[in-house]
């Protein structure tokens, strides 16, 4: 990337070379910093001119663009900005480094939001389904059928694809996110979620993850954690509860301006990555690195 990279470019007006700067510096610090991340690659062709942090800010332009899926961005990139990426591969070729830098794109979320995440001991779970295609072709809808999508159903009816579950701080920040078979059951995750947490601390959840005679005591007998939901806490403590809870509420809204709705890919490896760039787009922007996106 030929954009000045040092930290001091930070420190201008807020624009979209500004924005793809912050997160090319904070994406090539990491790699550096972690050099064995780029092991992936089993071509004599370690170190490429068209970088890995690069792949990745190409992906993460597409919620600063306001556009709905990576294809625009990329284009957009290479019509608009294509002398701070003058080597900038094929579409095709930007997808695959993409995917395959999938572990990366995870680690670095995690280490921003653990840097980022408030203090205490309380931390929300929920789950929203991911559809991966319109209502009206439940009948005859195949894609991704071996790859596990499946129907499920929540409070606005049914749909076909898959589920997300999130495990966030009480303060928004994302620590954990499985993406499950829509017709999974919410329980049987929670536990897998919560096994990172530390003993005592709280889970907030809806009532449907406390309507099991099992995740309660194992969540309390294996890794000491309190799972408490509004309808069976104090009638004083409901309304603090119901404020705290909706805070993972505005987490998946988040998600959703950044076009979760519109993500239909062809794999579950493309649905993967594109959900995954939308975590690590919005752990930046909670971190402050980013500019938030307009509600």
């Amino acid at each position: 990337m030929s954009i000045a990279q040092s930290d001091t470019v930070l420190d201008g007006p807020i624009t979209i070379e500004y924005q793809m700067t912050s997160v090319f510096c904070q994406t090539d610090d990491f790699l550096k910093q972690n050099p064995k991340l780029a092991n992936w690659r089993n071509s004599n062709n370690h170190q490429p001119e068209f970088t890995d942090a690069e792949v990745i800010t190409i992906a993460l332009m597409q919620p600063i663009f306001g556009v709905s899926n990576l294809k625009r961005a990329y284009l957009l990139t290479k019509n608009f900005f294509a002398k701070a990426f003058p080597k900038l591969p094929s579409y095709a070729q930007f997808i695959a480094r993409l995917h395959a830098l999938a572990p990366f794109i995870g680690m670095l979320t995690m280490k921003i939001a653990l840097k980022s995440a408030g203090e205490g001991n309380v931390f929300l779970i929920d789950s929203k389904p991911i559809p991966v295609c319109k209502p009206i072709r439940h009948v005859r809808v195949r894609l991704l059928r071996d790859q596990g999508a499946y129907f499920g159903k929540n409070k606005a009816g049914w749909y076909f694809g898959f589920k997300l579950h999130l495990l966030a701080h009480s303060d928004g920040t994302i620590l954990g996110a499985v993406l499950t078979p829509g017709n999974w059951d919410d329980r049987d995750v929670a536990a897998a979620l919560a096994e990172g947490l530390e003993a005592e601390s709280i889970l907030i959840a809806d009532l449907g993850y406390r309507d099991s005679k099992e995740l309660e005591p194992l969540l309390a007998e294996q890794y000491g954690v309190v799972l408490v939901t509004r309808s069976h806490a104090p009638k004083q403590l409901r309304p603090l509860i119901s404020c705290i809870r909706e805070r993972i509420e505005t987490v998946f809204s988040c998600f959703w301006n950044r076009f979760m709705d519109l993500v239909f890919s062809r794999s579950f490896v493309g649905l993967w990555s594109a959900i995954r760039m939308k975590m690590l787009h919005y752990t930046l922007c909670k971190a402050g690195i980013l500019l938030p996106l307009n509600p």
